[in-house]
């Protein structure tokens, strides 16, 4: 996922949002797909109900559940995900071997699982197939050239 807006403040009293736009620009934002905020860790499906762009970086939305200044001031200053891709092909992984932290090779990459708010990539291992959360905090690094991705494992994964 890709860290797409990050609430600014909360707008009148029936939980209208003002969203800032980093990545991507409002008009990139698939209305009809969820975004996330994390709650606790975990990333919380949110659907928009309005989106009314306000200049090329903002806007002004409601998103479902939040129908009050309560409910929006918990949303203040919090970041807003995306499954987002520009070009998916870019993003193929398949084929990648994926090393541990220490550099150690733990196999090959052969399939995705996009559960959601959380992508995670079929591993095959000398062990066996592993599924493994792919996220931005546990990759390390990504070398194009030759095709390998260094990852933090948690303990227990392997």
């Amino acid at each position: 996922m890709l860290k797409v807006a990050q609430v600014l403040k909360s707008n009148g009293t029936d939980g209208e949002l003002l969203i800032s736009f980093l990545e991507i620009g409002p008009e990139d934002i698939d209305r009809e797909e969820p975004v996330y905020i994390y709650f606790d860790g975990l990333p919380v499906p949110f659907y928009f109900e309005s989106f009314n762009q306000r200049g090329t970086a903002r806007a002004l939305v409601r998103l479902t559940g939040v129908h009050s200044l309560k409910d929006a001031d918990e949303l203040a200053s919090r970041a807003v995900y995306a499954d987002y891709f520009e070009n998916e092909e870019d993003e193929d992984l398949t084929g990648w071997k994926v090393l541990g932290e220490d550099g150690t090779p733990i196999g090959t990459i052969t399939a995705y699982e996009d559960i959601p708010g959380n992508l995670c990539i079929y591993v095959d291992t000398a062990d066996g197939e592993r599924l493994l959360p792919l996220h931005d905090e546990l990759i390390i690094g990504m070398d194009e050239d030759s095709r390998e991705i260094t990852l933090r494992i948690p303990e227990g994964l392997l």
